[in-house]
């Protein structure tokens, strides 16, 4: 626990260092100018944080990005050079002591409340609520929706893909070859680990954030060996002996004689380079072998090498850690290839084989990922690369960064998009829970209304456009939000991202299951108290 490296927070430093002031859209330097000029910019400001749609048509997302915006705030400011920049893009109007004030410019006046990292969230409900001088909190709008937009949206997709997978199936992140650069590749890494996936293949990401990592073999490997020949050196040393090394190839022939036969596979079917891959593998890593077998024909090749390689490293004392497939019908050869193990175990008297762990890849996308679940399947691990770190599905979520109050005055967007009008004032977000213990509804409140009590009724208007007030009575009320910075300063301690992972499964374990189903989920409800409900419709009407 502690504070966010710069850069970094949540489980390690990232390669950020220093300040991303610049980092923004120029109109946010265009709006602090006015603000400046017009003598604005030390008015205190209120803006809030979210998103009006949950992403993949779901009904719920997950908060990410926090420890990496604190960061980013407590960098904050603008060097010599920074400031040198803007009056070359700035226009030539513009007054040469709004440069000289912009140097004293930082985070210091800033405080942030947030919902904690990793937990469930929903449409409409501030993520962040930001507080501080007008002008400085304007000018952190673009970094923050940077910082927050992917990051929910990846843990959100990973979240979903573990849904899909159920939660005895280990995951494997592996899409940084297909990530949108390598700080997306980063990014996707980290938070897919805080959505619920298991492993990364991503080396920096495991050195950077503790992520634990898996990876053996490529294709290429397998296929730049055509024969036995190649095998060098050909001998390993039983597990725990002080005996000779064991000419280790010659033992595997042996076990590919009988494995053949007991398969009723022809010696003359098997790929002798892709034996001499396994082989040359295993002698190199005895205690972590796994076979790839889909190089060339799974069953009449790939298993037969990978059991006979298999077997002899268990005659020395060594067991395997697996095989994967990358191609093909993932579940039918899952059942039949575990069928197969079974047949080894029993005929050869080794008890583990039948258990020895299936990993897949190829393209698995939420659906396919469905569909495996739904045919049934002998997997044990899946890989996740493209689908996972794209979020094809839904490439961005669309949080918004808006204006609530100034100078203590209420402030609303008024537009004929309905679904684009904000809620106005300073507001403190109430979660119900039911008597089941599941989360039945956020409440919006203004800051100086009296809060919700367990056991008392509670009167709402709900939001996105249902007529009429409702009532609820919780079995339970928390508040959704805590301050993690108060004047520039992290006011308490940050998670790590292991305890923002186990925050994130256990907020979406207590989530009802209609809110949890991947298609057509029942929407979560979010409303208001009536005296916000009152503000509004104030402010609506007078600005019409």
């Amino acid at each position: 626990m502690g504070e966010p490296e710069e850069g970094g927070g949540g489980g390690g430093g990232g390669l950020r260092r220093g300040s991303l002031a610049l980092l923004t859209d120029l109109y946010q330097f265009t709006m602090a100018y006015g603000y400046w000029r017009g003598g604005r910019h030390r008015e205190p400001a209120h803006f809030e944080l979210f998103f009006r749609r949950c992403p993949f048509q779901g009904a719920f997302a997950h908060c990410a990005g926090l420890g990496e915006c604190l960061a980013f705030l407590r960098a904050f400011r603008f060097s010599p050079a920074d400031i040198e920049y803007l009056e070359s893009v700035l226009p030539v109007t513009t007054d040469k002591a709004f440069f000289d004030y912009l140097l004293t410019v930082d985070a210091s006046e800033v405080s942030v409340s947030s919902v904690p990292e990793g937990s469930v969230v929903f449409s409409k409900v501030p993520l962040f609520q930001v507080k501080g001088p007008l002008l400085v909190v304007q000018l952190l709008e673009t970094t923050l929706l940077c910082l927050v937009n992917y990051a929910s949206l990846v843990a959100t997709n990973a979240a979903r893909f573990r849904l899909a997978a159920g939660p005895h199936k280990k995951l494997m992140e592996m899409g940084l070859r297909r990530a949108q650069g390598p700080d997306g590749g980063l990014s996707a890494s980290r938070y897919s680990y805080m959505g619920g996936f298991d492993f990364t293949s991503n080396v920096l990401a495991g050195k950077l954030y503790g992520i634990p990592l898996r990876g053996t073999v490529a294709h290429s490997y397998v296929s730049s060996f055509t024969s036995l020949a190649e095998v060098n050196p050909r001998s390993l040393l039983p597990l725990g002996s002080k005996e000779e090394p064991v000419d280790f190839l010659s033992l595997v022939e042996t076990w590919l004689s009988q494995v053949c036969q007991l398969l009723h596979v022809p010696l003359d079917q098997v790929n002798y380079g892709e034996l001499a891959a396994f082989v040359s593998y295993a002698i190199t890593f005895p205690h972590n072998f796994q076979g790839l077998v889909d190089t060339y024909c799974v069953m009449k090749s790939g298993i037969p090498n990978f059991c006979a390689v298999a077997l002899a490293l268990n005659e020395l004392g060594y067991r395997a850690i697996g095989v994967r497939l990358d191609s093909g019908d993932l579940a039918k050869q899952s059942v039949e290839i575990r069928c197969l193990f079974r047949t080894c175990s029993r005929h050869f008297q080794v008890p583990w084989f039948e258990t020895v762990p299936i990993a897949v890849s190829n393209d698995v996308s939420e659906l396919s990922l469905k569909e495996l679940t739904q045919e049934g399947n002998e997997i044990d691990m899946i890989g996740v690369g493209t689908h996972l770190v794209t979020c094809p599905l839904q490439p961005s979520l669309g949080c918004v960064y808006k204006l609530v109050e100034v100078n203590g005055c209420p402030r609303l967007k008024v537009t004929e998009d309905k679904e684009k009008a904000t809620i106005p004032g300073s507001k403190v977000v109430y979660r119900l829970w039911d008597a089941a213990g599941f989360p039945c509804m956020d409440l919006l409140a203004l800051e100086e209304e009296s809060p919700p009590r367990a056991g008392q009724e509670v009167e709402f208007w709900p939001l996105g456009g249902a007529e009429g007030a409702g009532k609820v009575t919780p079995a339970a009320v928390e508040i959704l939000h805590r301050v993690y910075l108060k004047n520039g300063q992290v006011c308490q301690p940050l998670p790590s991202l292991l305890e923002i992972r186990n925050h994130a499964l256990a907020s979406l374990s207590k989530l009802n299951p209609a809110h949890k189903r991947l298609q057509e989920p029942e929407a979560y409800q979010v409303a208001m108290t009536e005296k916000l409900h009152i503000l509004l419709t104030a402010l609506q009407r007078d600005s019409q």
